[in-house]
């Protein structure tokens, strides 16, 4: 979470707030999950892929920058931990 934005990843889902304004995806609406660090190292890129092919983004700015790299260690156990199988 940052000012603006936030992802949240849950057992129900990925929620996107972009500036108050929330997308919910439950599990079986996505078909893929992305993420990786911003061009300058300075913020979280974390996308959504619907099953309709239709793709979502927020962008979440670490700071301190380190903090990106908390959240990395961490994403990786939290999608296998909820993300179904198949």
């Amino acid at each position: 979470m940052d000012r603006n934005n936030a992802v949240v990843v849950d057992a129900d889902g990925v929620t996107l707030d972009l500036s108050g304004v929330q997308a919910d995806f439950p599990w079986p609406e996505i078909r893929s999950v992305h993420y990786r660090a911003s061009p300058n190292g300075k913020a979280l890129m974390f996308g959504v892929v619907h099953l309709d092919g239709h793709f979502y983004e927020s962008v979440v700015q670490a700071r301190p920058r380190a903090r990106l790299g908390e959240w990395f260690a961490r994403l990786g156990w939290v999608l296998s931990h909820y993300r179904p199988a198949g």
